[in-house]
């Protein structure tokens, strides 16, 4: 289906700057990039069995971006993190998991990712129309004094069935727990693959990570990118990751957390977003994983802020977005607008890798 969202408009005086670049630092040929065929030229030599190509496959087959090799997906698990008060006070009929599993389906997602609750209580209706995807750990913030830890609320063997198709878990890399959450995760992923799951990490900076002379590190492009790169080397299939706002990370930490090589900041990027978002698919595997932005918290003018971060995904070799908050806490009609607009980016042929 094609898009019909004015992408030139949406993006006003930034478009030119944001279509016309050339990536020189990493070029595109570096990389493994999405399309049609990105399945088979990427696991003509992997270890997954048929069930998780076959798995992986549905995901790449379903909705508006179907066969692109782009994904759209909706993930709503905020509500355990943040609490559900908070999260779905602006729109409550999203409390019910009958409507965010009518949000995925008109709203032309790839997959739903949502939690153990939601999923139990629709999936044998859901299963059948879209991708289910299962978030196994969670935030749960809901403590004196709050704790950012990220903590299991359900088993990769429920995942199975209830007919998902992947599971999906959070690691706050940096933080006190990364070192535990780093092993969970990995042999939870390893028994997913044997059940024929595919698996999504979100990829994330601990969130009391610094703010450096107003910046925050959770945005920094030479931190994301590594995280990634463990990521995909505990066996994500697809990274979420944040897009990156700026470089130089490691410099702002200081010594003692980890070690780098200028030549990520002279060589490998540079201070433009599709460069930065270049580095952070090089890192996971050249590509091999897709990597996929998080479409932030809601702000004033969403539809602009996803266009743009879409652009920049798939100019940098990104394979789509997850974007939850903007779409659930307005009203379904704008939540299915600005899911379509993001969608529209990547079926515009006009907008290539850069």
């Amino acid at each position: 289906m094609a898009g019909v969202t004015d992408i030139e408009a949406v993006l006003g005086h930034e478009y030119k700057g944001l279509l016309n670049y050339v990536c020189t630092s990493v070029p595109s040929n570096s990389i493994f990039t999405p399309g049609p065929d990105f399945l088979e030229r990427v696991s003509t030599n992997s270890e997954h069995n048929p069930r998780t190509l076959a798995a992986l496959q549905r995901l790449f087959g379903t909705g508006r971006l179907a066969d692109t090799g782009y994904l759209s997906l909706l993930p709503v698990d905020h509500g355990i993190a943040h609490t559900a008060g908070m999260v779905f006070a602006a729109n409550p009929a999203y409390l019910d998991p009958a409507s965010i599993v009518q949000l995925a389906c008109e709203g032309g997602c790839s997959g739903l990712v949502t939690t153990y609750g939601a999923l139990g209580a629709m999936a044998r209706v859901a299963a059948h129309h879209l991708p289910l995807v299962l978030k196994l750990n969670h935030d749960e913030q809901f403590a004196w004094p709050a704790r950012f830890e990220n903590i299991l609320f359900a088993r990769v063997q429920e995942a199975e069935a209830m007919g998902c198709s992947a599971v999906a878990a959070t690691v706050y890399f940096g933080g006190p727990n990364a070192r535990r959450e780093l092993g969970m995760i990995s042999e939870l992923f390893s028994f997913a693959h044997e059940l024929g799951l595919a698996t999504v990490l979100f990829c994330y900076l601990h969130p009391r990570a610094l703010n450096v002379e107003g910046k925050e590190i959770v945005f920094a492009a030479d931190l994301t990118a590594e995280a990634n790169h463990q990521g995909v080397t505990i066996g994500a299939d697809l990274i979420k990751q944040k897009q990156p706002l700026w470089t130089g990370g490691y410099a702002a930490l200081g010594p003692g957390y980890g070690k780098t090589d200028e030549r990520i900041y002279t060589t490998l990027s540079t201070p433009h977003p599709i460069d930065l978002t270049r580095y952070q698919v090089l890192l996971g595997y050249c590509g091999r994983a897709g990597l996929i932005h998080s479409g932030g918290a809601k702000g004033d003018n969403d539809i602009q802020a996803v266009v743009r971060s879409a652009v920049i995904n798939k100019r940098g070799g990104g394979m789509g977005m997850l974007a939850g908050r903007k779409a659930f806490q307005v009203p379904v009609v704008r939540g299915v607008q600005l899911l379509h607009a993001i969608q529209d980016v990547y079926l515009d042929k006009s907008i290539s890798l850069a």
